[in-house]
């Protein structure tokens, strides 16, 4: 994989699949960008540029775990554009990943030319997703053999009395399929301290974002899945508001990844607001 250093030393590396104008996608996670693949089939539009954030996949552990945090790897954006040579850029961030690639666009607007938020978290707009919220978006789906346990669970965690994340996994997927549940099993984080360190005390300033985005004159993307239990139509709607030219879209029957749920659907609105 090609790498870059980031102003702190750190070497940071990158995957390269697909042809066409670049698209610098980051990951969630955090975790390594593996689990995005092609984004359904979307490197046969745009070269696809696959970040790993510093400590995941093939990117190298930091000597200063303080640069986990997310306001922090915005830097490592602008200094991938800058070694890429692209003078403005198209991005790319999912789940976790939007709040670094909204940070980056309050920051840095004038090197963007669109921006694609996928699935996006809102933490870094200080929009919440409520646990009522999350029981309304995953009762639609009480028919799925696998929903009792899984929402017993997320009862439990909502309520601050349980801790079994991988029993709601179903409920991150419009499918839970066979293919699913390999997505699932390789899409996990294993960097404890990047995890702990993304949300850091310091690691958003919604006010100073909302305030840079309002400035913001490209276009946005903002796609969303129907069933997405991470970042449910709702508060995607309140973070699409933010911005003066945005795009909405609710991809009917999708989660948290919608790209692996139905790529032709989402492949046709991303390539097409990119293009």
């Amino acid at each position: 994989m090609p790498t870059y250093r980031a102003s702190d030393g750190t070497r940071l590396a990158y995957r390269l699949d697909g042809d066409g104008a670049p698209l610098v996608c980051i990951p969630g996670g955090p975790v390594g960008s593996r689990y995005l693949g092609d984004l359904g089939g979307l490197s046969a539009h745009r070269q696809l540029i696959l970040l790993d954030t510093r400590g995941t996949g093939e990117s190298a552990l930091p000597e200063d775990p303080a640069t986990y945090r997310c306001d922090r790897l915005v830097e490592d954006v602008e200094t991938l554009r800058r070694h890429l040579g692209l003078p403005r850029m198209d991005l790319l961030g999912h789940s976790g990943g939007a709040n670094i690639a909204a940070q980056y666009a309050a920051r840095h607007p004038h090197r963007l030319r669109k921006l694609a938020l996928i699935s996006p978290g809102t933490r870094a707009v200080g929009i919440d997703v409520t646990g009522e919220m999350r029981r309304e978006l995953v009762r639609s789906r009480k028919d799925e053999p696998w929903f009792p346990p899984a929402f017993a669970a997320l009862e439990a965690i909502t309520e601050g009395a349980g801790t079994d994340w991988e029993a709601v996994d179903p409920f991150f997927y419009g499918r839970w399929d066979s293919a699913a549940q390999r997505h699932c099993a390789a899409s996990r984080p294993s960097n404890e301290q990047a995890v702990a360190g993304f949300a850091a005390e310091g690691a958003f300033d919604p006010a100073a974002t909302r305030a840079g985005l309002a400035d913001c004159a490209f276009p946005v993307l903002l796609l969303t899945g129907e069933f997405d239990v991470n970042s449910p139509p709702q508060p995607v709607a309140e973070f699409a508001a933010l911005f003066s030219d945005a795009t909405r879209v609710v991809q009917k029957a999708a989660g948290h990844y919608p790209w692996l749920d139905d790529p032709e659907r989402f492949t046709a609105s991303t390539a097409a607001f990119l293009e």
